[in-house]
């Protein structure tokens, strides 16, 4: 039998996506889609609950936990920038719950019921039986649940990540081949951070704005098709509805209802046959360059802050201590996407970043005894 800590384990996870499940749907405007987000909540606490009861029997009692650190951070994230980040985030945890639920039932030798998926079927099942919403609805609604909301998030993580390990690496590298050369290692490592710092941003820009130039090609098109061949749509409409799990009638209802108006129909068609979401458009390509370049450049400083009043090896050792440290807080918000330990991201990011650091110092130190000899 598997140890009482992860079934715990188990448990919190189940709690956390009630609680955030019902902070979304506090924060939601529109009481068809909140009701959708409490009927979630009131699933995963079901889940909490039942196994709870199915500890008791086996004798491991467990009692039910409060929200963890992580769940009121990603609360708070969210009352900040938005809930549509953390419903990116929830995808995440929808799937570690499914995961468990099905390893739990395979070791138990409980048969499948079908209902142990991700919650993008709930949603459907919830829409089609208890809840008549539009077409228009249900388009908004799984449109936020696909939408990875949490990348900006990630992005920031792993810029800053990116800049520190890199700029780690090429400051010790340098380090490595002088001896009591601060100047050289402060010239190679401002250098090695505004070239990072641009490169990224030039990157970042190209990529949305590449992004947005291909997305509004495509959903003028699809107006056109609208206009053109309203028949064609409306059929393609019901079959998507269909396949999503709604009953005939109902999926040609509710496409006949958006049909109605081309540009509802035109918002619907380009989340569900594009998988297009408009909001993403509305990003500003320079405002991601800027983005970029600050994470990056907030990463990259720290390994070469102490080269600015030390030198030598005391320099070596603050730079060493400080990226530890900033790679330890790395791998720590890492853990807001990812649901691990604190101690097991942080320490990981740390070894493989201080590992990268100590191979470029011990190539730099060997070149630079090659070049002195």
């Amino acid at each position: 039998m598997p140890p009482a800590s992860n079934f715990a384990a188990s448990v919190q996870t189940e709690v956390d996506a009630a609680y955030l499940y019902e902070r979304i749907a506090a924060a939601e405007s529109d009481p068809g889609i909140a009701n959708v987000f409490h009927e979630l909540s009131k699933i995963e606490s079901g889940h909490a609950h039942g196994m709870l009861r199915g500890l008791a029997q086996k004798g491991i009692h467990v009692a039910l936990p409060g929200p963890s650190w992580r769940a009121r951070v990603l609360d708070r994230i969210g009352k900040i920038f938005g809930y549509d980040y953390i419903i990116g985030v929830m995808m995440d945890t929808e799937k570690s719950i499914a995961q468990a639920v099905v390893q739990q039932k395979t070791n138990e030798r409980v048969p499948m019921k079908g209902d142990e998926g991700n919650h993008v079927k709930i949603l459907q099942s919830l829409l089609s039986s208890k809840h008549k919403v539009s077409g228009e609805e249900l388009s908004r609604i799984e449109g936020r649940h696909k939408t990875v909301g949490g990348n900006a998030l990630r992005a920031a993580v792993l810029g800053a990540n990116d800049g520190l390990v890199s700029n780690l690496s090429l400051v010790m590298g340098v380090a490595g081949a002088t001896t009591g050369g601060e100047s050289a290692v402060l010239l190679a490592g401002s250098a090695g951070l505004l070239a990072g710092a641009l490169s990224m941003a030039l990157g970042e820009w190209i990529s949305v704005k590449s992004s947005q130039e291909l997305y509004e090609r495509q959903m003028a098109l699809e107006m056109d098709e609208i206009e053109s061949n309203p028949e064609g749509e409306l059929k393609e409409l019901t079959l998507i509805y269909i396949a999503k799990g709604i009953p005939e009638g109902q999926a040609h209802d509710m496409a006949v209802e958006v049909m109605s108006d081309h540009q509802r129909a035109h918002a619907v068609l380009v989340k569900e046959e594009l998988g297009i979401n408009p909001d993403e458009l509305k990003s500003s390509a320079w405002e991601a360059a800027i983005a970029s370049f600050i994470l990056f450049a907030i990463g990259a400083i720290i390994p070469l802050a102490p080269f600015f009043w030390s030198a030598g090896y005391t320099a070596i050792v603050w730079s060493v201590i400080a990226s530890g440290l900033g790679l330890f807080v790395i791998g720590s918000a890492i853990t807001l996407f990812t649901g691990k330990s604190i101690w097991f991201s942080g320490t990981r990011q740390v070894v493989f970043g201080l590992l990268a650091a100590a191979i470029t110092f011990g190539i730099g130190r060997l070149v630079g005894v090659s070049i002195a000899g």
